[in-house]
């Protein structure tokens, strides 16, 4: 395949739909699959793949979204930096919107606070470079397909001795939180869609022990739908011939071993936290990720005093037991009312990849007809 348009068209999803199908009348029970990454889910939602699965396939959305997952003490935290004098505080759009114990960044910013919006850790850096009587902090989130990038920045601004540029990481890794997913008895899962993005950077090697240690398939995945499609099939494949393996059905960009390169920068940077707190999932050993001592003239976290305080999540939200997989965005009693993308109350309606947001924008239909609970009614694709 050669143009996005071949992993869209309506034959082969159709084609791959009836597949299956044969599959899930073989295994005859109910299958719960959970997509890791929300792009995933946006993608499910957005081409309709959800409603055109047998009614024995079930869909659960898992925390793969790092936006969704911050702890609201870290965005105060964010805040608190940006209200230092002399200070420029950078991050992703997404962020901009994400409630803290007070306000958001956006709110932060409209009361004063220089908050700049930015596409890549080195355009903070340039930022920087234009600013050297300010000090520049790039607030850093996402799992490891974003802390590469971040790492490469760091070490950049220590070849070009910029010291006004310094980093608030909150990076965080995949595999710890899938361990504590598979280690929670109120969720039981047959098989993963692995993140495609995050297994461009650290292969398919990781995510042995979910096959080994707990006996669970995992499909490394693309976004398109043919690509979704295919990896639910071959999910379905292992667990009616009774196998637990790492597949790659991704296999056009992620590479067993990963990208080694990235893995360098990364580990040459960055040291792993003993613990970190995931917002809606608490504490969770080993999942964060912080800058080296050799490299603390550009961690924010050495260089300005923090709160660094645990705030508890509004009452109404339930992002958490979402997070987990445990409740479909519908089933929280403030979604689509008091909670919207223009007004959020929790992460997972703010972020472009969270479950609530793909659920608000795309699943209108699919919401109601699980509400009512009736049959899933048979669609195509939709480009």
């Amino acid at each position: 395949m050669k143009y996005v348009d071949e992993f869209r068209e309506p034959e082969k999803a159709a084609a791959l739909r009836r597949e299956i199908e044969k599959l899930s009348y073989q295994l005859d029970k109910h299958i719960k699959i959970m997509e890791v990454c929300g792009g995933h889910t946006h993608s499910i939602f957005k081409y309709g793949i959800e409603e055109i699965l047998p009614n024995n396939v079930e869909l659960i959305h898992g925390p793969g979204c790092p936006v969704c997952v911050m702890p609201k003490g870290r965005l105060d935290d964010a805040i608190a930096i940006s209200q230092n004098p002399n200070v420029i505080l950078t991050t992703f759009g997404d962020t901009m919107r994400v409630p803290g114990s007070k306000h958001s960044l956006l709110q932060a910013k409209a009361q004063g606070a220089d908050i700049r919006m930015v596409y890549s850790p080195l355009d903070s850096l340039q930022i920087a470079k234009n600013n050297p009587d300010k000090e520049i902090v790039f607030f850093a989130l996402g799992f490891e397909t974003t802390a590469p990038s971040a790492a490469f920045t760091i070490l950049q601004a220590a070849e070009e001795n910029i010291l006004n540029f310094s980093m608030f990481s909150n990076h965080v890794l995949v595999i710890p939180a899938l361990q504590a997913l598979l280690d929670n008895p109120d969720l039981q899962l047959d098989g993963f869609v692995g993140p495609g993005h995050v297994s461009m950077v650290i292969g398919t090697d990781p995510y042995e022990f979910i096959a080994q240690k707990y006996h669970k398939p995992i499909v490394i995945s693309g976004f398109e739908p043919l690509d979704i499609l295919q990896s639910i099939w071959m999910l379905l494949q292992q667990l009616v011939e009774n196998r637990c393996e790492v597949e790659n059905q991704y296999n056009r960009l992620v590479q067993k071993a990963g990208n080694q390169v990235a893995l360098k920068a990364m580990n040459q940077v960055f040291a792993v936290r003993e613990t970190f707190e995931w917002r809606g999932l608490n504490e969770i050993p080993y999942s964060g990720l912080k800058i080296r001592p050799e490299y603390a003239q550009f961690d924010a976290e050495s260089k300005f005093t923090l709160p660094n305080q645990k705030v508890a999540d509004h009452k109404a939200c339930q992002c958490g037991e979402i997070l987990k997989g445990v409740l479909k965005p519908w089933q929280c009693k403030v979604f689509g009312t008091a909670c919207t993308p223009e007004t959020p109350i929790g992460t997972c309606m703010v972020s472009s990849e969270g479950a609530c947001a793909a659920y608000y924008k795309y699943g209108r239909f699919s919401t109601v007809m699980q509400n009512q609970a009736v049959e899933k009614p048979k669609v195509t694709i939709s480009s």
